[in-house]
């Protein structure tokens, strides 16, 4: 019998795909647990009217997405910090300032979004990574200064 999985099932199939399983398997387990519906025409159609909504909404994350990418690669956040004599700062600058920084530029970025390998300790212009979605990624130019 053939079937359109309702949910991921470890070891048989996952969620959206359709596949041929044995007769007892999909009436005693499958379908009893709404795990799955049997491929008729109509839930075929479904299926692919499912499919086509899913790419769009897709499609539109991702163009969201690469506009975000194209503002934040233009967009430069100038940080202040408190610094010594010595040319380093007392504190670090973390992700979690640059995000605020970058929300008062009108950006809203979460601080997890923000790649910095480590804090910065010192004054200067960095080039800072941003993950946006899947593998679209943007640099944010920050200015450190030292008050």
């Amino acid at each position: 019998m053939k079937v359109i999985f309702l949910a991921n099932v470890k070891g048989v199939a996952k969620k959206d795909e359709m596949k041929e399983v044995k007769d007892g398997y999909a009436k005693n387990f499958l379908l009893k647990k709404k795990l799955a519906v049997e491929a008729t025409p109509a839930n075929l159609q479904a299926l692919e009217e499912k499919r086509e909504k899913d790419k769009a909404r897709e499609d539109k994350k991702i163009a969201d997405a690469t506009a975000l990418a194209e503002k934040l690669n233009k967009v430069g956040v100038t940080i202040h910090g408190k610094g010594g004599d010595t040319g380093k700062l007392y504190g670090a600058i973390t992700n979690a300032e640059i995000a605020k920084a970058l929300a008062e530029e009108g950006l809203d970025i979460d601080k997890k979004d923000i790649a910095l390998k480590d804090p910065i300790k010192e004054p200067g212009e960095f080039s800072v990574k941003v993950k946006i979605f899947m593998n679209i990624n943007a640099q944010v130019k920050v200015i450190v200064k030292a008050d």
